[in-house]
Formats: structure tokens, C-alpha cells, sequence
């Protein structure tokens, strides 16, 4: 495996096992050395085939688990619900209806389960899907969960915080759903963290647009920065941001 803390920016395609033309797409990208890294949605049935696409590459690219409150599978599995309550649930004490501790554990703990059951190996980073992994209730289930599994190697956290000049709205608001105290409990706890993201936009503007884009994110991103990405190699019917997947593959082919 790669040293992942040397590595100044790691893109990372979020969304593996969505759908088909998603895994397709990033395990192309990863084979081709375009990517460093993906992020599993575990809660997706396609998981337990699409693993096999990313074994040979196992030794070349950083593959973790995208946990998951807030997409269908999420929702179908009984604890998921859309991105608006989650991010009141967040800032609630567990008392007033916020994301209880040892109930987050449980979902975390489960679907650490389900990614280790297919990929056959703790997995090599954690992240959230919508940032899930820094809201109020699961960032200290999640700093737990990563202790009690994973004492001798920790795998690396993504943290959804801006560097200076990526400070647009979107990208303030997420990571005011709790990127510094996630760094803090992780800190705290020996746990590595990449504390940038980039990539952040509105899923528009087209293919050419987001190559310029590509190309501003990679000259400013300082050491430590995650380039997130959602690359497919089409746009599949009922996803929302398909369209967008499609030239995001383009641009990072």
C-alpha cells in the first residue's frame, strides 16, 4: 500500500457500487492510475460483485468505506433519512432527537461488517456520503468504532474542511456540520486525517467547465487535501447528478 500520508492530494471517487456504470467507471479510472482512491457504499447490493472489479487493485489504490445515512440504501435499510433531518439531527443532543452514540455505532459497526464480509480486509480509509462522518453522534461513534477494530492500524479520515481559497458557501456549510471536531477527536485519538477536501461545486456547467475546474482544485490543494470526485461511465437512470458523473469521467480520463 501506498503512503497515503506523503501523498500531497488524493482523489477519491465517492459512490463505488451506486450503480453499475459507477464501479465501472472508477475501476477504470483506478486501473489507469487517474485515481488514488474510492469510497464503498456498502448498503448497495451491487457491493458484494463490484468488490471483485477492485481486487486486482488492491495494492494501488486506497479503498474505504463511504458511510451511509442519507441514500436510498440508507433508507431502505431502516436507519437512513433524507440530508435535511440528518443535518438537524446533528446539531441535537441525543436527548431532543439527535444521532445517539451507541445507536450510530451500530449502523457504523454493521456496515464496517458488510465492507470487510466483500473486500476481505479493514478498510484502508472512512468517509460519508453527503459527510455523514462528521455529524454530531457519529463522528464519536465512528473515532469508537475505528479504536475498538482497528488498535494496531488505524485507517485514515477524511475531514469535509475547505483550505483558504476553496471557502465558498457550500463548502463552509459542510464542514461546519463538524469538520474541526472531527479533526480534534481524531487527533485525540491517534487516528490519521486528510483535514482538506476539495471538489466541492454544484454539479453543473458541463465537461469543459469541470476540467477547468479539475485543473484550479489540483494548483491550489495544499498537503493533506482529498480531491473528491463521483465519476461514472454513464448517466443511469434515477441519479440525480448522472449527468455530471459522465464528464467527470471524461475530465479525469
Amino acid at each position: 500500500m501506498n503512503d497515503w500520508a506523503a501523498q500531497r492530494v488524493i482523489i477519491c471517487a465517492d459512490d463505488f457500487a451506486y450503480n453499475a456504470s459507477c464501479s465501472a467507471g472508477i475501476a477504470q479510472l483506478a486501473t489507469n492510475g487517474k485515481i488514488h482512491a474510492t469510497s464503498v457504499m456498502v448498503l448497495s447490493k451491487r457491493w458484494a460483485q463490484d468488490a471483485a472489479l477492485l481486487k486486482p487493485l488492491r495494492s494501488n489504490i486506497s479503498v474505504g468505506l463511504h458511510v451511509d445515512w442519507t441514500s436510498e440504501f440508507a433508507i431502505a435499510a431502516g436507519h437512513g433519512m433524507g440530508l435535511g433531518a440528518a443535518m438537524l439531527r446533528s446539531w441535537l443532543p441525543a436527548a431532543l432527537g439527535g444521532f445517539d452514540v451507541a445507536a450510530a455505532r451500530r449502523v457504523i459497526d454493521a456496515q464496517l461488517d458488510a465492507f470487510e464480509a466483500h473486500w476481505g480486509a479493514p478498510p484502508d480509509h472512512i468517509d460519508g456520503h453527503q459527510h455523514v462522518q462528521q455529524f454530531g453522534g457519529i463522528r464519536q461513534a465512528l473515532v469508537q468504532a475505528v479504536l475498538a477494530r482497528y488498535p494496531a492500524k488505524k485507517p485514515w479520515l477524511r475531514v469535509s474542511s475547505p483550505f483558504e481559497e476553496e471557502k465558498t458557501v457550500k463548502a463552509s456549510v459542510i464542514a461546519a456540520q463538524g469538520a474541526s471536531q472531527l479533526i480534534a477527536l481524531a487527533t485525540q485519538a491517534g487516528i490519521p486525517v486528510r483535514p482538506y477536501l476539495t471538489g466541492i461545486y454544484d454539479f453543473t456547467g458541463g465537461a469543459q467547465a469541470y476540467r477547468s475546474r479539475l485543473n484550479a482544485w489540483l494548483r491550489a490543494a495544499p498537503q493533506g487535501t482529498v480531491l473528491m470526485c463521483h465519476p461514472a461511465t454513464a448517466a443511469e437512470p434515477g441519479d440525480s447528478i448522472g449527468a455530471a458523473r459522465v464528464w467527470e469521467f471524461a475530465g479525469l480520463s
